[in-house]
């Protein structure tokens, strides 16, 4: 059976493909969730390095923006990690033809470019990706991360993650309050 981007003789309908493209690469509902998030932030950070230990805390502040005409939220976040400066950039996506949720996150602690990927929860305010990574330290590592939008001024990031002993833990967590 020939696809729908095929005409009768077989060759592709260029018509048609590009259709397609069009169609997929129209911003829609998933789009306008991550606009929500542009703006000016300021952010509360809890840092766990060992698990029964109290987080570390520190403030830092993120600039959001919509780029590449509404389809991707860029972020760059500055702060404190561990005591020492940290930045981050950050570029968050909806990918209309995978139905998927798609992050890239670098930072100032290493030179590795991190890929997540997952789905909204039913309330379609909670976005769960999962990313891996050989750890220099910890080996192999299955991050998990949750994005919750709590209202239209404040949403929480957490990271989680599982080394080859299969047990999760809570890493991080980001509360973003909108400057006002």
């Amino acid at each position: 059976m020939a696809s729908s981007t095929e005409n009768q003789g077989g060759k592709t309908d260029m018509q048609a493909m590009m259709d397609v493209y069009m169609k997929l690469g129209t911003p829609g509902g998933p789009h306008k969730l991550l606009a929500g998030m542009a703006g000016s932030w300021t952010t509360k950070i809890k840092s766990w390095c060992e698990p029964k230990k109290p987080p570390m805390e520190s403030i830092g502040t993120c600039e959001q923006k919509m780029v590449l005409g509404g389809r991707f939220l860029h972020q760059e976040f500055t702060g404190e990690m561990m005591g020492s400066p940290f930045t981050g950039i950050g570029v968050n996506g909806y990918d209309n033809h995978t139905k998927k949720y798609v992050s890239t996150w670098m930072d100032s602690m290493g030179t590795a470019i991190l890929f997540f990927e997952g789905t909204a929860g039913p309330d379609g305010k909670t976005i769960t990706q999962e990313s891996r990574y050989d750890d220099p330290v910890k080996g192999p590592m299955k991050w998990r991360s949750v994005t919750r939008i709590v209202d239209d001024n404040t949403h929480v990031f957490e990271m989680y993650a599982t080394d080859k002993s299969g047990k999760e833990e809570k890493m991080m967590e980001i509360t973003y309050t909108r400057k006002r």
